[in-house]
């Protein structure tokens, strides 16, 4: 892989609470060791969006998990989608879409978004049960960057060390082409990956509020997350 850029990617604490008062409280508590604050709408039992952007400081990201990609939005994709156009509505800051999304439904995403340029698409591809080849992951990376996204991100399950090698191999094709993508590995395995990415010229990597609240396999908290980067600066 080529040296690690000078610049360090941002960390983003990824907040995943049943109801929206909670999640704000938690958002407050712990978004300041963060740079970015993801609230997962696919975990809320009523999920909106204006109250975050009213009531919270900082970048915002919305992620509404589809069932399929791993997540727990039960409604239709035509919902699930337009609580994304909402926050983009509201000029937030970035909202994540997956990669296996109906193309109609994406594309209406990016037609919002031309209106309200500020916020940024992030297309993700999430694997969990483990990780395919690189020729695969290759593909998943090209047809990210063909999509229209701002951002791509690759997310998959390490199995085995050599697992997590491949997925950061990605940022190497990433960079080449001028396109920034978030990959790591889930998983205990992979769990090193979350601080590597970041290093090695990911462009994010994702924390859990605290112990006991990780809304994906492997996370650390972000306060730890945040001292390790920190550590490894000073070196």
């Amino acid at each position: 892989m080529s040296a690690p850029p000078h610049n360090q990617g941002k960390v983003c604490v990824s907040v995943a609470g049943e109801t929206v008062s909670g999640a704000i409280e938690t958002a407050r508590r712990f978004g300041g060791a963060a740079d970015v604050t993801e609230i997962r709408l696919d975990t809320l039992s009523r999920p909106e969006i204006l109250p975050f952007v009213e009531r919270l400081k900082g970048p915002l990201l919305f992620t509404n998990r589809a069932e399929w990609e791993g997540g727990f939005f039960k409604g239709t994709e035509t919902e699930r989608v337009g609580l994304l156009l909402e926050a983009v509505q509201h000029d937030c800051d970035l909202v994540d879409l997956e990669l296996r999304t109906a193309p109609e439904l994406r594309g209406d995403l990016l037609d919002r978004m031309a209106q309200h340029p500020r916020t940024r698409l992030i297309i993700s591809w999430h694997d969990f049960e483990g990780t395919p080849a690189s020729e695969t992951l290759g593909e998943i990376l090209q047809e990210q960057a063909e999509s229209g996204a701002h951002i791509g991100k690759i997310v998959t399950t390490a199995r085995e060390p050599k697992d997590v090698l491949r997925v950061l191999q990605l940022l190497d094709a990433a960079a080449e082409s001028g396109f920034p993508l978030i990959a790591f590995c889930m998983g205990p395995i992979g769990r090193i990956s979350r601080l590597a990415t970041v290093i090695l010229g990911g462009y994010m990597t994702y924390g859990a509020p605290e112990g006991g609240s990780e809304s994906a396999p492997g996370q650390m908290p972000v306060a730890v997350l945040r001292d390790m980067l920190a550590q490894l600066k000073e070196q």
